[in-house]
């Protein structure tokens, strides 16, 4: 059990070196150091292109109890408007699970489809970018901190029914854009990869994130731009790589069958000199 000092200094320990923050996100956001990021309301909690916590936001006065009456496991925190009752709900994640190249997909998959489910089951705002929460660590909230362990992916899946994630651009919402703009852009990357043998991975890569910041501008809520260049690059070096093993595959076959054809031609001359002789 974490008593509140060991969560805060967990939840510190997993904040991004400099996040985004806030007083007031009416007037915008900035980029701190998280010694004072942490003194500010509104904080990022998850690091660039990885996500150490699922969060939701609850918009209406009865978010403390959503977890419970949708009989999901207890929050890690939930951060609440002493006004209005809205709240964030958040659950610290084991296992950070990576969204960059380095990830594996089917990983990105089974955390967005707990994260639709818990969405869904909570009733939380659809909208939401997921980027910057109310500080669990600030006063400014009435925060509640319930001293559970991180929890493991498999744990979280078994409290919902994970259902395939929404492709309607107005109902994709979370990890589901990274999932949605991935495979978007990849069975296009497929094809468009023949088009640049020869070329160079620079230019390759320009043209796969020109493809992924396309797919983007069409959600509601665009991702952070260092989510599209991850994903861009994810593609990009797949495919990069996948084609010029064929490519190359295919002139080996190209040379074996030449040289193959060159010593059938060969035999055949040669058979047909020595017919030749003989009927001479």
């Amino acid at each position: 059990m974490l008593n509140k000092t060991q969560f805060s200094d967990d939840f510190y320990e997993k904040l991004p070196k400099k996040p985004y923050c806030s007083d007031d996100l009416g007037y915008g956001v900035v980029i701190r150091p998280k010694r004072t990021a942490i003194q500010k309301p509104y904080i990022q909690h998850n690091p660039p292109c990885l996500v150490s916590s699922l969060v939701f936001d609850i918009d209406r006065q009865d978010a403390y109890f959503a977890w419970s009456d949708a009989n999901l496991p207890t929050p890690t925190w939930i951060a609440k408007n002493r006004q209005n009752g809205h709240a964030h709900i958040g659950y610290m994640l084991l296992a950070p699970v990576c969204t960059t190249h380095r990830a594996k997909q089917n990983v990105i998959q089974y955390l967005a489809k707990i994260e639709q489910a818990y969405s869904l089951a909570l009733g939380a705002d659809r909208g939401y970018t997921g980027l910057i929460t109310k500080n669990p660590c600030h006063g400014t909230w009435e925060n509640h901190t319930f001293g559970v362990q991180p929890y493991d992916l498999n744990y979280l899946a078994d409290f919902v029914e994970l259902q395939e994630l929404k492709t309607d651009l107005k109902e994709v919402s979370g990890l589901g854009r990274n999932c949605m703009m991935f495979d978007t852009v990849r069975y296009w990357a497929y094809k468009a990869i023949r088009a640049h043998r020869g070329s160079t991975f620079a230019i390759w890569l320009g043209k796969v994130l020109e493809q992924c910041q396309n797919a983007n501008s069409a959600f509601i809520e665009p991702l952070p731009y260092s989510e599209v260049k991850a994903t861009a690059k994810s593609i990009a070096r797949y495919c990069w790589k996948k084609d010029g093993y064929h490519y190359q595959e295919f002139i080996d076959r190209q040379s074996r069958k030449g040289k193959l054809g060159g010593i059938q031609s060969g035999i055949i001359r040669r058979k047909d000199s020595v017919t030749e002789k003989s009927l001479g």
